[in-house]
């Protein structure tokens, strides 16, 4: 046995939270990173079998990804930097017993994944559900899983670590591969801006579907339509018309006849935003009527309503 190997390396406590941080970095990021792909893939490639609308839920986690990832991958870069000058001015350090558990751990995983990632495009192909999507969201898992996998490999035992030519290239590559990503996915979900807009624009749904069910119910208790929302106003029930969430100011409501009226309001955004051509296409539910239609333009939209006595009956 060589001196070399008789040196017992302890681990301190910043080795422990160094390396920590870097496995725990690089987990999210490469967990992040699929989140995001698989929301780009979504909206790409839509899938009607999913039914109506499914577009916001993709486009809140790829928000959701994108701030993960411009957190998490720098800190995963600038570890992994620091541990690497440290492992060249002390090699002995690459001994270390948390290093090698979590390398390891990472190649477990990682392994893990891929061997699922067949399995499960196995399953999916002998139910015939094999569409483009799946394969390259399949593919997709493959390629990260396989890029932490071989990432890692080489980090087991005493390997060489001066080959910084390599290293750089690897980590300029994942990066270039990663900010193409954050940059396609801003560009997907646009601006902070226009999604505070279309917040707004869920809020005076929202509100108008308060109102509508509000105008019903007065309907079906006084047999008439209120003369204006201001009438709507039930202190026992705690009930007030909503008012715009940006501006302030009322919806529009005017009576058409007995049995119609119309609400408006100004929009900032169209309702299809989050909605691909696809999805939009698809036919409307058996029980969907003209009421659960709340689809609007850019700008003052008014939605037009009929009551009718056979659905909603009126009070007695």
């Amino acid at each position: 046995m060589d001196t070399e190997s008789k040196i017992t390396i302890k681990a301190e406590p910043r080795d422990i939270f160094g390396h920590l941080l870097a496995m725990c970095a690089l987990y999210a990021s490469a967990g992040s990173f699929l989140t995001l792909l698989f929301g780009i893939l979504n909206t790409t490639f839509p899938d009607t079998l999913q039914g109506y609308g499914y577009g916001s839920g993709d486009y809140a986690s790829m928000r959701f990804a994108i701030a993960m990832l411009c957190i998490v991958f720098p800190i995963y870069l600038f570890t992994m930097r620091h541990l690497k000058k440290e492992y060249r001015a002390m090699p002995e350090k690459q001994m270390l017993r948390i290093r090698k558990w979590l390398v390891y751990f990472t190649l477990f995983i990682a392994s893990l994944t891929m061997i699922g990632d067949v399995i499960a495009l196995i399953n999916h192909f002998l139910n015939g559900e094999l569409t483009t999507r799946f394969v390259l969201k399949v593919l997709a898992v493959f390629i990260v899983a396989g890029a932490v996998f071989f990432a890692y490999k080489e980090e087991r035992g005493r390997e060489n670590i001066e080959n910084k030519s390599i290293n750089r290239v690897f980590r300029y590559g994942i990066s270039v591969i990663v900010l193409t990503g954050i940059i396609t996915g801003f560009l997907m979900v646009g601006s902070p801006s226009s999604e505070r807009a279309r917040r707004f624009d869920d809020e005076r749904i929202n509100n108008l579907q308060f109102l509508q069910s509000e105008i019903v119910f007065y309907w079906q208790n006084k047999h008439v339509l209120p003369s204006n929302l201001d009438a709507l106003k039930d202190d026992i029930r705690g009930v007030r018309p909503p008012l715009d969430p940006e501006t302030g100011a009322s919806y529009g409501y005017a009576i058409k006849d007995a049995e119609s009226f119309s609400l408006c309001a100004t929009f900032k955004t169209e309702s299809t935003t989050y909605q691909n051509k696809e999805a939009r296409s698809m036919p409307a539910m058996p029980y969907a009527s003209l009421e659960n239609n709340w689809e609007h333009d850019v700008g003052n939209t008014c939605f037009e309503r009929h009551i009718d006595p056979e659905v909603y009956k009126k009070e007695k």
